[in-house]
């Protein structure tokens, strides 16, 4: 019987080796949670969502992945994704010390293998039509993505979200 052939996404050469392996092993641990995960999500307010996990029932979680302390103390943007999301956790890499992460968010620990939720984080229920917006954006992407990995040479990846 013969094989598919490998489906291998496109780097877009922004994340550390770090930043990916904590993102490979968050989405492994969201998937056994019951989430789909999509990575890199354009958010209406102009940010960039490192993954965004939808769950069967609508839930939308956001993770902010951070590699490293310097990675956390420059970043200011985080608090703007709660507006996106059900639930906004950090993803981190073993060799980053969890006291970092503020208390009011979900905090994971994981590497290219694996993830461990440690903290879950405080719910606070999206508004109905973000809720939506949110739900649109993730279908339109993770479609494009795979159209994109069927015809390598369409410009699926281009159209706007």
């Amino acid at each position: 019987m013969p094989t598919a052939p490998a489906l291998i996404l496109p780097v877009d050469g922004r994340q550390s080796a770090t930043a990916l392996a904590v993102a490979r092993g968050t989405g492994r641990l969201l998937a056994s949670l019951g989430f789909a995960c999509v990575g890199e999500l354009p958010l209406a307010s102009g940010r960039r969502a490192d993954l965004v996990a939808l769950g069967r029932d609508g839930t939308v979680w956001i993770v902010e992945i951070k590699s490293s302390v310097e990675d956390f103390r420059a970043d200011h943007k985080w608090p703007d994704y709660r507006l996106h999301c059900d639930r906004l956790l950090f993803a981190t890499s073993p060799a980053v010390p969890v006291e970092i992460f503020p208390e009011d968010a979900g905090l994971i620990v994981a590497d290219g293998f694996g993830a461990a939720l440690l903290r879950e984080a405080p719910e606070h229920r999206l508004h109905a039509a973000t809720r939506k917006s949110m739900t649109l954006a993730f279908a339109r992407a993770a479609a494009l993505r795979l159209q994109g990995l069927a015809d390598p040479q369409g410009r699926f990846l281009d159209v706007d979200l």
